[in-house]
């Protein structure tokens, strides 16, 4: 019977294949009280099933392709120190022992009582890394209950299978699961999988994040996916749309494969636009830059023609750490981002922490009370952060400071509010530049330095941020979280997030032109400069330096060619007067189709 499944869409494109359904070893096991004198052996078993993993972990992570990202290796090292710890490698034993539980009860257990722990923080960064714990435990279960298999063997024997000639009629294997550790996306590597769908996840966790990294079709969040599918089932993931189809009919079939071909058709031909020069029409020249995590993502950047990084988000440098990157590290890191770049500028954005994005390193290392706040997005994060600790943010300038030794970078700082804010922070850099002259390490003296505009009172004020910073970049995610009082990461409110608000695009525009008049540049770096749908509208209101995820730069690009500067602007006025959102979204439609 055919059924339709909706969920969150995380990595775009249509997929249709047959249900490769990856079951939950934690769903069901079995439960029995030992006896006095199997005790040890139990614990004997539970260890040598932790110890089977970590080897397991061991060979992921010594068989890593040189093309893997770079987060890969750092997610398998996360999941090994967390079977190193007591919670998971001490209490379940002690279960064993004082209440006879056998291994996979009390790994269970000990599972529900972590989970419940989670659940009590009010923290997205700490709800993804829930998922991370419950994908180690289920590895082990895996083992002990003699179920363990991986995504590798079914790769490999579809691979096998393609080389005896068996393979010309292949139909792409989709997989369907609970929840997909991060470490077993790397099958995904193989081009065997070519597309998966989840029970659980948002798209702040580690697996949306690598699905896009991969650029496969992926929508998470499901709810009961893995419980109602078949193997081997007909599926078609649709990762525009966020949905997942089941026993498609002939007509939804053909349907789909024609708009699949017409998605490969027009992405080959975007491809050609990625040496041409970024010129409206009218023959106004926009800029294109791509927002990257890590070093890696450089390449993708170059091979659509960015213009440089318009945001280099460092805060990914610090995620599945359990300690914070040193000074060399982090030059390293910047080092190979400006060089990649071959003199194309770069902007790095200091450590933006704090909300849904605190890494473990940073609670170890500062203390978990000064972010379990009540409302963890109006609280000690970005530049706020930095300040409350000189030393660490030290670190970061002078590493900074180093990489501009090796091409033009400039620095930004994160979600600014308040004048002081800005003159503390450029105090902290003369610092770090003093230290570097003391070191005899040579840096450009005159890296221009920046300010995020994400927060309304930085809009509205702008005058006396010109004063201090060289440019500005508008983050629209949390400039539209900010203004609206909505939480982007709550699922409850998500409704109301609303990018042609038009308090929010009132903002836009005033920051837009403020900046212009004052002679100070001006770009868009949120999810907006990559929305194709928004590129006339934001050229109309005076942009002209776009930034954004490299998979979207082509396609705004295109948006950008076929633009006429003087008919966007007043089409944009119109739309500023328009008032009523209804109405607004008319008129961006209408203007996109002109």
């Amino acid at each position: 019977m055919a059924f339709t499944l909706h969920g969150i869409p995380v990595s775009r494109g249509i997929v249709i294949g047959r249900v490769h359904l990856l079951a939950s070893a934690a769903l069901e096991v079995p439960h029995y009280v030992m006896v006095p004198s199997e005790i040890e052996s139990e614990v004997s078993r539970l260890d040598e099933a932790v110890a089977h993993v970590v080897n397991e972990l061991y060979q992921l992570q010594s068989e890593l392709p040189a093309s893997a990202p770079a987060e890969f290796a750092a997610l398998v090292d996360l999941h090994r120190l967390i079977l190193q710890d007591p919670l998971l490698s001490e209490e379940p034993a002690r279960l064993i022992r004082e209440r006879r539980y056998n291994a996979e009860w009390a790994l269970t257990t000990q599972l529900q009582a972590v989970v419940e722990q989670f659940e009590e923080m009010d923290d997205e960064y700490i709800a993804s890394r829930r998922a991370d714990v419950e994908q180690v435990v289920e590895r082990v279960l895996k083992v002990l209950t003699g179920s363990a298999h991986s995504l590798s063997a079914v790769a490999d024997e579809a691979d096998a299978a393609r080389r005896n000639g068996s393979g010309d009629d292949f139909e792409p294997m989709i997989v369907i699961a609970h929840d997909i550790a991060p470490a077993d996306m790397l099958q995904f590597k193989k081009k065997v999988f070519a597309g998966f769908a989840t029970d659980l996840g948002s798209l702040t966790a580690h697996t949306a994040i690598l699905a896009k990294s991969l650029d496969i079709p992926a929508v998470v969040g499901l709810g009961q996916a893995s419980r109602l599918l078949r193997q081997d089932e007909c599926v078609i993931v649709d990762g525009e749309a966020g949905v997942l189809i089941v026993d498609p009919s002939p007509i939804v079939l053909d349907e789909y494969r024609l708009r699949k071909r017409d998605i490969e058709l027009a992405n080959e031909k975007l491809k050609r636009l990625a040496r041409m020069q970024t010129r409206t029409l009218d023959d106004q020249s926009i800029e294109l830059y791509a927002n990257i995590e890590l070093p890696d993502d450089c390449d993708f950047a170059n091979a659509v023609g960015a213009t440089g990084i318009g945001l280099f988000r460092t805060e990914f440098l610090f995620m599945t750490r359990d300690s914070m990157p040193n000074e060399d590290e982090q030059f390293e890191a910047y080092r190979r981002v400006v060089t990649a770049m071959t003199g194309r500028p770069v902007t790095i954005r200091t450590l933006d922490i704090g909300a849904d994005k605190t890494p473990d390193a940073a609670r170890l290392a500062f203390g978990s009370d000064i972010f379990n706040t009540t409302n963890p997005a109006l609280g000690l994060r970005a530049i706020r952060f930095c300040l409350a600790e000189p030393q660490m943010f030290l670190v970061q300038l002078r590493a900074i400071l180093r990489a501009t030794a090796f091409g033009p970078v400039k620095l930004l700082i994160p979600m600014i509010a308040h004048p002081q804010e800005v003159d503390a922070a450029l105090v902290l850099i003369a610092t770090a530049k003093g230290q570097l002259d003391a070191r005899g390490i040579a840096y450009d003296r005159h890296m221009p330095v920046g300010g995020m505009i994400e927060i309304p009172a930085a809009a509205l004020s702008l005058g006396i941020f010109a004063k201090r910073l060289d440019f500005f970049s508008i983050g629209t995610n949390d400039l539209i979280q900010y203004t609206l009082a909505i939480d982007r990461t709550d699922n409850a409110v998500a409704h109301l997030y609303d990018p042609l608000h038009p308090a929010v695009l009132q903002l836009i525009a005033q920051t837009i032109t403020t900046a212009n008049r004052l002679g100070v540049p001006v770009s868009v770096c949120g999810e907006m400069a990559g929305d194709p749908k928004l590129a006339r509208l934001l050229l109309g209101l005076g942009l002209r330096q776009f930034s954004m995820h490299p998979a979207q730069l082509l396609a705004v690009k295109y948006e950008v060619l076929r633009s006429d500067i003087v008919a966007c602007e007043t089409m944009a006025k119109k739309i500023l007067a328009a008032g009523e959102p209804d109405r607004i979204r008319v008129l961006v439609d209408r203007m996109r189709a002109a």
